[in-house]
């Protein structure tokens, strides 16, 4: 059942041409290892977003107890386990992309001091890289409705699996001391997917479209490496951008974020480009972005 919701999630295609931002320092790391980073959900800068699926969770088994549920010992079990495995259990990497190539909020993560841009890819060409690497791709849902109907039916799925390990009816009756982690461990994989597109409703203006890795198991046999981040070492992986005979990364548009030095920040990406072998089929363009120093 709920990998039907999954695959179901997993369905959408993108149309539009998908954006990545970066740094100058991402860029120049992007052309080199023809690469984009694919970090550790539970890592990424919206880090609240796994806490926002165990709050969802929360609500929702709180308001089924509170109706009467007739086995709340099973939902407060799925419901502290969630809770630790959000930070504990097994990893699953995303890269980030957006339909909108030129957002403001998203140039003030990403171009603090004027040094940003956003790399723009034919939506085909991404999603055969994803094919190529057994990773899915997924459009994150804002919508409060909607995240709540599907919460509702990962938790109806987790008591229908329960009742099949328990060989229960649908009115029989179970034991209340029972543990049921193995029961929750058989829903993780699809559970972690659909966190990982469920966004806090305030983002809604990213249009964020995400490549999900497969889910590592084990981090240690894993090709998992470690970047530094803010305030602490960030692990991730790579996402190869495929291209054939050691051709340059295909990308179709580029925009510069907002610079103090427009003339000569354009010339000189134009210039990294062409000696790096690329020719961005729609250009490069400036974001048109007032630059304020902060």
């Amino acid at each position: 059942m709920i990998q039907e919701i999954t695959t179901q999630l997993y369905s959408d295609i993108p149309q539009e041409r998908l954006y990545h931002y970066t740094s100058f320092t991402g860029l120049l790391g992007i052309v080199e290892s023809r690469s984009l980073w694919a970090s550790d959900i539970r890592y990424m800068n919206d880090s609240a977003e796994l806490k926002h699926t165990a709050d969802l969770i929360n609500v929702e088994i709180t308001r089924r107890i509170d109706s009467g549920h007739r086995r709340p010992d099973l939902l407060n079990q799925f419901l502290d386990w969630v809770t630790h495995r959000i930070t504990n259990g097994h990893m699953l990497f995303a890269s980030s992309f957006r339909s909108n190539g030129n957002l403001l909020s998203q140039w003030r993560g990403y171009s603090r001091l004027g040094k940003g841009v956003s790399l723009g890819f034919n939506p085909e060409y991404i999603l055969h890289c994803a094919q190529e690497q057994s990773c899915q791709i997924g459009k994150c849902i804002y919508n409060c409705q909607h995240q709540e109907k599907l919460i509702r039916q990962v938790i109806d799925a987790v008591e229908a699996v329960a009742r099949e390990h328990d060989g229960e009816g649908a009115g029989g009756k179970i034991a209340g001391d029972r543990s049921y982690h193995s029961v929750f461990q058989l829903i993780e994989s699809d559970l972690l997917r659909i966190a990982a597109i469920l966004k806090h409703p305030s983002f809604l203006e990213e249009e964020e479209w995400r490549i999900i890795s497969p889910v590592v198991t084990d981090y240690v046999k894993a090709p998992v490496q470690f970047r530094e981040g803010t305030s602490m070492l960030v692990p991730f992986i790579q996402f190869n951008l495929l291209a054939e005979n050691e051709s340059p990364i295909a990308l179709e548009h580029l925009f510069l974020g907002p610079t103090p030095n427009i003339t000569i920040s354009m010339n000189s990406l134009a210039m990294f480009l062409a000696k790096s072998g690329i020719q961005p089929t729609k250009g490069i363009s400036y974001c048109q972005i007032p630059f304020r120093a902060r």
